[in-house]
């Protein structure tokens, strides 16, 4: 399918069948040695095997541990190894980085199934279902665009009171809804115009009030 549609991959093998042992051997013979502790040894590198009667490469990323990270001794040494079909002509390294990528990936689908309640769709019909995933990409969209301004809204939360203690690079979808989808708000109408009134010590008002000026351009919250 992939060579069908003139896309890449990276596709995670599986080891069930195969000897760690022999893959050590390999790791030690072809691959790239480092050690990034006493009783530790990663071999990272490529080779290649047979898949539908066509050589194919595979990167490998093999562990050799002696010793645990606390320094305790292995009565048997530990043999780790992950390896995966690829098509792209990257260092091994950089194919391995690439796809750890994945966990994150995974993340955004765990959001979408349990943060969202999409994990089990409403309808038997086709073209129902597809209509309520295209509203949860609607919604999934403009709840990370609020989740990710957020944080450079983050400076106007006073230090004591600030819910986030270490820097993040996203927050999850639960948390955004949590914190500025549920917040309490009064609606009020003030000058013939209609606006919200927050309470003026809750943590997130602001932020909720300069995210509304980023998107809308025009404040009609307060504080009261």
């Amino acid at each position: 399918m992939c060579r069908k549609h003139k896309a890449d991959w990276i596709v995670k093998r599986n080891l069930r069948q195969e000897s760690l042992e022999e893959w050590l051997e390999e790791a030690r013979a072809y691959g790239e040695w480092e050690c990034p502790r006493e009783g530790k040894e990663v071999y990272t590198g490529q080779t290649w095997r047979e898949q539908g009667g066509k050589p194919q490469r595979v990167v490998f990323e093999v562990t050799y541990r002696t010793t645990t990270a606390e320094g305790q001794k292995l009565l048997v040494p530990e043999i780790d190894a992950h390896t995966w079909w690829t098509s792209l002509k990257l260092a091994a390294k950089d194919v391995i980085s690439l796809s750890h990528g994945h966990g994150t990936s995974e993340q955004y689908h765990s959001e979408i199934k349990s943060d969202l309640d999409l994990e089990r769709l409403p309808s038997g019909k086709f073209a129902t279902n597809a209509l309520m995933l295209s509203l949860g990409l609607v919604a999934y969209n403009v709840l990370r665009l609020c989740g990710q301004a957020a944080l450079r809204e983050q400076r106007r939360l006073p230090p004591e009171e600030r819910p986030l203690k270490k820097k993040v690079f996203r927050r999850r979808l639960r948390s955004v809804i949590q914190d500025l989808m549920y917040l309490a708000a009064k609606l009020v109408r003030h000058a013939n115009r209609w606006g919200l009134a927050f309470w003026q010590n809750s943590a997130w008002g602001a932020v909720w009030r300069g995210l509304y000026r980023r998107f809308c351009g025009s404040p009609c919250v307060r504080s009261g």
